[in-house]
């Protein structure tokens, strides 16, 4: 008798049978669950970059920790000379440095010691001269951010140190609604260059920066590839904090951002893919976490979505909104995951928001939520809005669908459900799964709405059921 034969007759058949009982297994999963899979696929594409083991004191550049002397050619010099080197450390040691316009290159991960603060001057000259970039969600060439990067490889800023933007109402903060020369304000400017959108003009030609008082993000890295961002406390930004665009493989974690100006978002991935936002603590003027794709036909230029994103382990405190996707939303978003964060503040508003119109457009689909506890917010703990701002006024009708989300538990809000869409494009194929939320005061607005599925949906100790 034949025994290796048999033996290999029999490990044959079992495997076909452990893979035929796989298969039949994956038929049963539920589409949250095959989608919640995905996430540890998209967690293994995201790396963090590994730097040469070389540092270089700002220090050793010129640099002076008084919190006095202008240091931006002590950074500039020490990025310089690392990125040629082969890449490493550039250390701001202990102390208080003042700067302008950081622009970190391929290989360097500038390194904020754990009692060094960095200031940012608000000297708005300090930013020039203009970068490419974008202005919510509308390419141009504006004020660089206060850290800057373009198409670089392998960049980190890391440290327990804090980054200071010293904005505030007597500096750039007051810029929303500041009155130029001309009588006109910067609201005009951002209409101007919406409108240079629109009609397509070449991106070369839409310069502004100096007069024109459109401010500048935080850090912003364009067209960038493996990125860490990690450990920093992070004050009072000019406008939006963390803001990546057009780039890949990106973690923010262990953030601190306490910056509560106008239009402070917190951290936005922007036409991104393969993010990891983990471990983050916000208190902003305005959104948490929004994810964006670029803003009506600009956006649609481009063309290119945000995709893959991983938020966990966060702290929402004050804003608009805690996961937010809009409204900069025409290149569409998909494969979101949010879970194990806390919320909560009565000056948070919302727990998930999609925000969007038919000037936007956009497909958002694939977002999931999972254990999230919600202490309070203002208005909704789940809330899509196909009215925003513009409202219906466009022939880009947006379109939401397959959202998952479970296990949320909220303590106070106005609204449960607030779901504000179009008859043409109602927000399809929503499930809601062992949630529960109390001391809801109105009913859900379902406006609407296609393929809801509830279980174990609980408002205000009432079970909720999907035919609502």
């Amino acid at each position: 008798m034949n025994h290796s034969a048999t033996y290999k007759s029999i490990t044959v058949l079992f495997l076909f049978s452990f893979y035929c009982l796989k298969g039949k297994a994956q038929e049963h999963l539920s589409t949250a669950e095959k989608g919640w899979a995905q996430e540890k696929n998209i967690l293994s594409e995201i790396k963090s970059p590994i730097f040469r083991d070389k540092d270089y004191s700002i220090i050793q550049y010129g640099a002076k920790a008084d919190g006095i002397t202008d240091c931006p050619e002590a950074f500039k010099k020490a990025i310089e000379v690392c990125n040629q080197a082969g890449g490493g450390r550039v250390v701001v040691p202990e102390g208080v440095y003042l700067t302008g316009a950081i622009h970190l290159k391929s290989n360097v991960n500038l390194y904020i010691s754990e009692k060094a603060t960095v200031k940012f001057s608000t000297d708005p000259d300090k930013y020039l001269p203009v970068v490419f970039t974008r202005f919510e969600g509308v390419e141009c060439y504006n004020y660089s951010a206060l850290i800057y990067a373009n198409s670089q490889e392998n960049i980190a800023i890391t440290g327990k140190g804090i980054l200071d933007g010293q904005a505030d109402r007597s500096n750039w903060w007051k810029w929303k609604g500041k009155k130029d020369p001309n009588g006109k304000d910067t609201t005009n400017s951002i209409e101007r260059l919406n409108k240079m959108g629109e009609d397509g003009l070449p991106v070369s030609q839409r310069v502004f920066g100096a007069g024109k008082f459109m401010r500048p993000n935080f850090i912003q890295f364009v067209h960038c590839k493996n990125v860490l961002i990690d450990g920093l406390t992070i004050l009072r930004s000019p406008m939006w904090e963390i803001h990546p665009l057009l780039s890949e493989n990106i973690t923010v974690q262990n953030i601190k951002i306490n910056s509560l100006g106008p239009n402070n978002d917190g951290c936005d991935p922007e036409c991104c893919r393969n993010v990891l936002i983990k471990n983050c603590d916000f208190s902003t003027g305005d959104d948490c976490i929004a994810i964006k794709s670029g803003r009506n036909n600009d956006g649609r230029r481009v063309n290119v979505p945000s995709e893959n994103i991983i938020i966990q382990d966060c702290r929402m405190n004050d804003g608009h909104g805690g996961v937010v996707i809009g409204s900069e939303i025409s290149g569409s978003v998909r494969n979101i995951y949010a879970e194990n964060c806390v919320m909560d503040s009565p000056n948070l508003d919302r727990v998930l928001r999609i925000k969007t119109n038919s000037l936007r457009g956009g497909i958002v689909e694939n977002v999931y939520m999972r254990n999230i506890k919600v202490g309070q917010v203002k208005e909704a703990v789940i809330l899509v809005s196909f009215n925003y701002q513009e409202g219906d006024k466009g022939s880009f009708t947006p379109v939401v669908r397959n959202i998952y989300v479970s296990n949320i538990t909220s303590e106070k809000s106005n609204y449960g459900l607030f779901l504000d869409a179009y008859e043409r494009s109602p927000v399809t194929n929503l499930v809601v799964e062992n949630c529960r939320f109390n001391a809801v005061k109105n009913n859900n607005l379902l406006n609407y709405v296609k393929d809801l599925s509830f279980k174990d949906f609980y408002i205000n100790g009432q079970l909720v059921k999907s035919n609502q």
